[in-house]
């Protein structure tokens, strides 16, 4: 279930926490992805994680719906592992075998997914934010000062949700080796970012570099998001794309205001998904993108390309930054934009799944006013 020409890459959608199964002296086995109630396709990740740290583990093997998949006599305890095109319900487990004969073991299960990633287009959100000819911010509209347009055709807004309702948020920043210099300022900018946040937002909080990772459930309190960010390291390249993608899967399960932020210093390099991908990802998605880039994505126009039309098609925002000190000011930047945005909702007059490109335009009350919001969606089919 996709959209038209999306090839699926590994995918999982986080929506639990792995359990933990321990034995003697506090030693424990947890598998870390997949999680409970992830939706897994294509080639996936199996990671496990022993404790305490230097325990003597002779062997860990994974298995997958009772098939061995691989072993590994030394850390890190992960291999790759392709759980096919379709999303389907499966039953991962890891064994550690110890030096002593005696074993930890884990279990999780994924789901079998019951929704397409695709716009319904029975609904159409449109996340809006709204500036005056200066630039400030506008807030305290109401659903009347808003006026929709489908392919240049009034829509009649039947949903509205001002700026102070909760939001949904991935947070996904870039740790590849490229980062060194920059890692310990860039943790701080996000750091400072994560602190803007409220308390009824929830967040969740990935790193990539040669693999996505979660380092922060959206289920973790501040404080826990906070020592995710100091532990993050630089090393690996960059998959930036997997990234955009992961963010997105995991955000599309909400309805209400949500926001992907990826920060990235370089081009992509190993991500199994490619820029078509995710710009075919983007047109059936309504979720706003925002993208801080450095280095070679700065400078080079075919990536700034990119880039930009991931922002400004999802209705989000796109920054290029000459120096790492820029970045606090950015990240605050995105803060209150996010803390400005409204989400509109309407039921489209057009209601034909032909997987035609609709344009949406949205007015505000006030003639010196400027809306920027999602710019379009592709009507895909139900199932695709």
């Amino acid at each position: 279930m996709r959209a038209p020409g999306l090839a699926l890459p590994a995918v999982a959608i986080l929506l639990g926490g792995a359990g933990v199964v321990s034995g003697a002296n506090g030693s424990a086995l947890t598998i870390e992805a997949p999680a409970p109630g992830h939706y897994v396709s294509g080639v996936v990740t199996l990671r496990a994680r022993v404790e305490p740290e230097g325990l003597p583990v002779l062997r860990l093997t994974f298995a997958a719906d009772g098939h061995p998949v691989c072993s590994r006599e030394a850390p890190p305890w992960e291999c790759a592992w392709d759980a096919g095109e379709d999303v389907s319900s499966h039953n991962i487990r890891a064994v550690a075998v110890l030096v002593d004969g005696s074993r930890l073991v884990d279990s999780v299960r994924t789901e079998a997914a019951g929704f397409a990633p695709s716009v319904e287009v029975d609904v159409v959100q449109v996340a809006a934010t709204v500036t005056e000819g200066d630039g400030r911010l506008v807030k305290g509209l109401r659903q009347e000062d808003f006026r929709v347009f489908e392919d240049d055709r009034p829509q009649e807004v039947t949903h509205f949700i001002g700026p102070d309702a909760e939001r949904e948020l991935v947070v996904a920043v870039d740790m590849s080796g490229s980062m060194g210099e920059a890692m310990a300022t860039c943790r701080e900018a996000v750091k400072r970012f994560l602190a803007t946040l409220r308390p009824i937002d929830r967040v969740t909080l990935l790193a990539f570099n040669d693999s996505v990772f979660t380092v922060a459930r959206r289920e973790a309190a501040a404080e826990a998001r906070l020592r995710a960010v100091d532990r993050l390291r630089a090393w690996g390249s960059t998959s930036f794309y997997d990234a955009v993608l992961r963010g997105l899967g995991l955000l599309e399960r909400n309805r209400g205001r949500r926001a992907l932020v990826l920060f990235s210093d370089g081009e992509d390099m190993v991500s199994h998904a490619t820029a078509d991908d995710v710009r075919g990802r983007i047109e059936v998605s309504a979720t706003p993108v925002y993208v801080v880039a450095q280095g070679k994505g700065m400078r080079e126009s075919r990536l700034r390309q990119v880039l930009d039309r991931v922002a400004g098609v999802s209705g989000g925002r796109a920054f290029y930054t000459d120096r790492i000190e820029q970045l606090d000011g950015v990240f605050s930047e995105i803060g209150e934009d996010l803390a400005s945005q409204y989400l509109l909702a309407y039921a489209p007059e057009e209601a034909r799944r032909d997987g035609a490109w609709r344009t949406i335009r949205v007015e505000v009350a006030g003639k010196k006013r400027a809306v920027r919001a999602r710019q379009g969606y592709r009507a895909v089919a139900r199932g695709r």
